[in-house]
């Protein structure tokens, strides 16, 4: 199925981009190394077992329904809604989607469902559609801004988005498939349009406006906020060119009184695929099986820098004078015991200190890693298991620290001022993890997995996991060092 194939396979221009990187004299160390571990992550989920990414997404379907097409009986959504359970009760896939018991109380699915199904009436005698399955990480960093006519001129709009890309961070897991979409007939068509342009369904909008009032792409623009975020020195995460792949601008026609602008991002599971149905036949897109020709010949030299190796198994004390005696930006392989919380544990064990408890020891001994695992196949220690975002567990941070633990954390994307304050108070540090190679991480580097709390949460559960030569970056640090500190910043604020 679609929903099966995109969870697992990748376009071939994404691939081709990640290649690219590889290929420019002016990547990174980081940048390359983060493009060659995305496509040894396409090739290990191109095998069918382990989806690339942990985080399988809400299941997104758009369809544009030809006004000759008949489905006997009706009732197309609950037909493909069918089609996306069936998909993931029978793969190795998350279920992500919580459903609302009271205002503020929650319960997962358990199925995934919810999917959003959106179909259009159009001309003609086929039915078209768009799969997407989007990630938290990535469907967060969405923006809405409501701006006036003051905003359109060239030194204005650069301004703006100089900062306001800056602020998209890497919680998403770049390089992005970036959309920018100025204008819009209502708020909510201006980010619906943003959407649809990360994923590249625009691209054959035409080139110039005119005075009927449809949209347009700005392809000069397109390449000047393209070098624009080249400048920026976030790279494909940990410093570099590669913050995105490339860039779509799309101007709308909008009310003289508004303004909406709308950004969207495409991250480095770039999960869509298009589809039809016509008397011919069920079409759909091929994606790329074998990704294994996009990878290059073996050239370690290329990745440069020491990389650093820590025993996590050291007692917690020894592990951060270690960590201590590096920079920001310096590579990691870790390798021991890692305990894994997420949102809901840290909830739980906040609740526990506000009654008068103690942290919980196994936050006081270990390294935390925030994340959630997929399915585990048959066989295998553990399904895709790549990192979550990290600025979600920030309001934890000083507490925790406070009370003697979660000293050493590890996740993806940048963090608050609040959590640099306590590390640099409290002696922590914030390890960044590559967001993206979910099934890589999964084979080669978790050696085992086991429920330690909660386990009534399920993916949210405490885990106590093994690893070996995990990768990471110090991001902060424990002497007020933050890496991503410096590049998000705004050109005419430094």
């Amino acid at each position: 199925t679609a929903m099966r194939d995109i969870a697992h396979l990748l376009r071939p221009g994404h691939l081709a981009q990640l290649r690219k990187i590889l290929d420019d004299p002016e990547s990174s160390p980081n940048d390359y190394f983060v493009a060659l571990e995305l496509l040894k992550n396409a090739n290990i989920a191109a095998g069918g077992v382990l989806p690339s990414c942990q985080d399988t997404g809400t299941a997104i379907v758009k369809g544009k329904k030809g006004q000759f097409v008949i489905v006997p009986g009706g009732r197309d959504e609950e037909h493909l809604a069918r089609g996306v359970f069936n998909t993931y009760q029978t793969s190795n896939l998350r279920y992500s989607q919580m459903a609302p018991l009271t205002l503020f109380e929650e319960a997962n699915t358990g199925n995934n469902l919810p999917a959003e199904i959106k179909i259009s009436a159009i001309d003609g005698d086929a039915y078209k559609f768009l799969f997407m399955a989007k990630g938290g990480g990535s469907a967060n960093k969405s923006y809405l801004f409501q701006e006036t006519k003051a905003l359109l001129n060239p030194a204005g709009l650069r301004a703006f988005l100089d900062k306001n890309l800056r602020n998209i961070g890497t919680s998403a897991c770049p390089p992005y498939h970036l959309a920018i979409v100025i204008g819009g007939t209502s708020a909510e068509f201006a980010l619906e349009t943003a959407k649809l342009a990360s994923a590249r369904y625009l691209d054959s909008l035409r080139t110039t406006g005119s005075k009927t009032g449809h949209g347009f792409r700005d392809v000069d623009m397109e390449q000047e906020v393209l070098a624009l975020t080249q400048s920026f020195g976030i790279g494909a995460q940990f410093g570099g060119k590669y913050f995105c792949h490339d860039v779509r601008v799309i101007r709308l026609p909008r009310h003289g009184a508004s303004c909406p602008v709308a950004i969207a991002v495409s991250c480095s599971a770039d999960r869509q695929a298009l589809a039809k149905i016509t008397a011919d036949g069920v079409f759909l897109e091929q994606l790329e099986e074998d990704p294994a020709h996009y990878l290059p010949e073996p050239h370690a030299g290329q990745i440069g820098g020491d990389v650093v190796t820590v025993d996590l198994n050291r007692p917690m004390a020894e592990v951060r004078q270690e960590l201590s005696k590096y920079p920001v930006k310096t590579r990691l392989s870790l390798n021991g015991t890692l305990i894994v919380a997420r949102d809901i544990a840290h909830a739980k064990i906040a609740e526990r200190l506000d009654a008068g408890e103690d942290l919980p020891q196994y936050m006081r001994d270990h390294a935390v890693y925030y994340a959630g695992p997929a399915k585990t196949p048959e066989g295998m220690a553990s399904g895709s298991f790549g990192p979550t975002t990290a600025g979600r567990m920030d309001s934890y941070v000083g507490k925790f620290q406070a009370a003697g633990g979660s000293f050493v954390m590890l996740a993806k994307g940048n963090r608050s001022q609040q959590v640099t304050d306590a590390c640099n108070e409290f002696g922590g540090f914030y390890l960044g993890s590559i967001g993206g190679p979910a099934a890589k991480l999964a084979q080669d580097c978790i050696r085992k997995v086991e429920v330690l709390d909660y386990a009534e949460l399920g993916m949210e559960a405490v885990w106590k996991i093994e690893i070996e030569d995990f990768p990471a970056f110090i991001v902060v640090d424990d002497k007020g060092n933050d890496f991503y500190a410096d590049v998000s910043t705004p050109v005419t604020l430094k």
